[in-house]
C-alpha cells in the first residue's frame, strides 16, 4: 500500500501539509526524546537513550493522530469545513481535551511495553515528574495546533489572493474574445444563417461553462479534465467559425485521462495566445493542437500550433521569476497567468515549458502531477 492509497480519504491539497507537519512534529520528538534523556541523567534516575526516544515518538505521534487527523476523519463532527479544516473554538478545544489526553496515555502505554517498565508506577514514586511530563505534553500540542492552524490558514489566505488575481485577468480578457464574437455573429446572420446559428450554439456552451465556473467557491480549483477539453472545444469551434478556412484544430484526449483532476481553464490563456500570436498574424491561419497523456506520475498537456512563433521577448518574459505578489511585467501574460497558477497549486511539482518549433510554430507542455485513478 503507497502513501497516495493510504491518504486516500483525505483532501487532495492536504495530503502533503498532513505528512510535512508529521515531519516536523518528530523533529521535535527527538529534541523532547534527547531532553529527557539528558534530564534523567541529570536527576539520578538515568534511563536508556533509546527508551526516551520511544516514549517522546511514541507520545508525539499518537497526540498528533488524535488532533490533527481528526478534524478531516471527522469533519461534520467538527464543524470544520473545507478549505482550512480548522474547527471553531468550541470543538476544538474539545478535540484538544480528549486527544492530548488520550494521546498522551497511549503513547506512554507504548513506551511502557517497550521498557517493560509501568508509568502508573511513576505516578506512584514520583508524582511531580508525572504531572511534568504531562504539562510538557500538554503545553507541546497546544503550541503545535496553534502553530499549524495559524501557518494553514494564513497559506490558505494567500492562495486565495493569488487566484483572486488570477481570475481578474482571466475575467479582462473575456469581454474582448465576446464583443469580438458577437460583432462576427452580427456580421454573419445576415450572410449565412447555419453558421451563425453554430456559433450561436458554442458561445451559449461556452459562457455557460464559464459562468457557472465563475460561482464555484475560490478553493475548488480543479475539475475533470474532460471538462477542459469540452471547453476549449467550444471556444475553438468558435474561433473556427470566425476565421473559417484559415484555422483547423484536433483536441486529443485519451479516455482514461478524462477524470483527471487539473486546475480550471488552465489551457485556455494558452490556446488564446496560440492563436492571437501564432495563426491570426498568417495569412494563411494555421493549425492547433491539443494533447494529454500520462507519464508516470506525470500529466503532459501540450498546446502545439504551426503559427508565426513566439518572439524572444515573449519567451523572456515567460522566463522570469515569479514575484511575489503574483503579477508578472512582460507582454506575454498568458503564459505568466498559467505558471502563476501552477506555482500557486503545486509548487515545484508542477512546470511548464515553451519551445519554438523548426518548422514554425511554438509547443507549449505543462506537467502536472498524476496519479492512476483507482479502479
Amino acid at each position: 500500500m503507497n502513501t497516495h492509497t493510504l491518504l486516500a480519504w483525505l483532501p487532495p491539497h492536504h495530503r502533503r501539509p498532513l505528512l510535512q507537519r508529521l515531519k516536523i512534529v518528530w523533529a521535535v520528538a527527538f529534541l523532547i526524546g534527547l531532553g529527557t534523556w539528558i534530564s534523567s541523567r541529570a536527576n539520578g534516575h538515568p534511563s536508556a537513550f533509546d527508551v526516551s526516544l520511544v516514549y517522546a515518538y511514541a507520545i508525539s505521534t499518537f497526540i498528533w493522530l488524535l488532533t490533527d487527523v481528526p478534524r478531516f476523519a471527522f469533519k461534520r463532527l467538527l464543524r470544520s469545513p473545507a478549505p482550512y479544516y480548522w474547527p471553531p473554538a468550541l470543538p476544538a478545544t474539545l478535540m484538544l481535551l480528549v486527544g492530548i489526553p488520550l494521546g498522551f496515555v497511549l503513547g506512554r502505554l507504548l513506551g511502557d511495553a517497550y521498557s517493560g517498565k509501568s508509568t502508573w508506577d511513576l505516578l506512584e514514586h514520583n508524582q511531580n515528574r508525572f504531572l511534568g511530563l504531562m504539562l510538557i505534553s500538554l503545553a507541546i500540542s497546544i503550541a503545535f495546533v496553534a502553530y499549524f492552524s495559524q501557518r494553514g490558514k494564513a497559506e490558505s489566505l494567500a492562495n486565495e489572493v493569488t487566484q483572486a488575481q488570477l481570475m481578474l485577468l482571466q475575467s479582462q480578457l473575456e469581454p474582448h474574445m465576446l464583443f469580438n464574437t458577437l460583432a462576427h455573429l452580427r456580421a454573419l446572420i445576415g450572410q449565412d444563417t447555419a453558421r451563425a446559428h453554430a456559433m450561436l450554439d458554442h458561445l451559449n456552451d461556452y459562457l455557460r461553462t464559464t459562468l457557472q465556473a465563475t460561482r464555484l467557491p475560490m478553493h475548488q480549483a480543479l475539475h475533470a479534465l474532460g471538462d477542459e477539453f469540452s471547453r476549449l472545444g467550444d471556444y475553438l469551434s468558435l474561433m473556427a467559425i470566425r476565421m473559417g478556412p484559415r484555422m483547423a484544430f484536433e483536441l486529443d484526449l485519451p479516455p482514461a485521462l478524462a477524470t483527471a483532476p487539473l486546475p480550471r481553464f488552465i489551457l485556455q490563456p494558452l490556446v488564446e495566445n496560440a492563436i492571437r500570436h501564432g495563426l491570426e498574424p498568417q495569412v494563411s491561419g494555421g493549425r492547433i493542437e491539443v494533447q494529454a497523456r500520462a507519464e508516470g506520475a506525470q500529466l503532459l498537456l501540450t498546446v502545439r500550433d504551426n503559427g508565426s512563433g513566439i518572439s524572444e521577448l515573449a519567451l523572456a518574459d515567460a522566463a522570469r521569476p515569479l514575484q511575489a505578489d503574483g503579477a508578472q511585467a512582460g507582454h506575454s501574460w498568458g503564459l505568466s497567468h498559467v505558471r502563476q497558477r501552477l506555482h500557486t497549486l503545486y509548487g515545484p511539482r508542477a512546470g511548464m515549458h515553451i519551445s519554438p518549433l523548426p518548422t514554425g510554430g511554438t509547443c507549449v507542455v505543462l506537467t502536472l502531477p498524476f496519479t492512476t485513478p483507482t479502479p
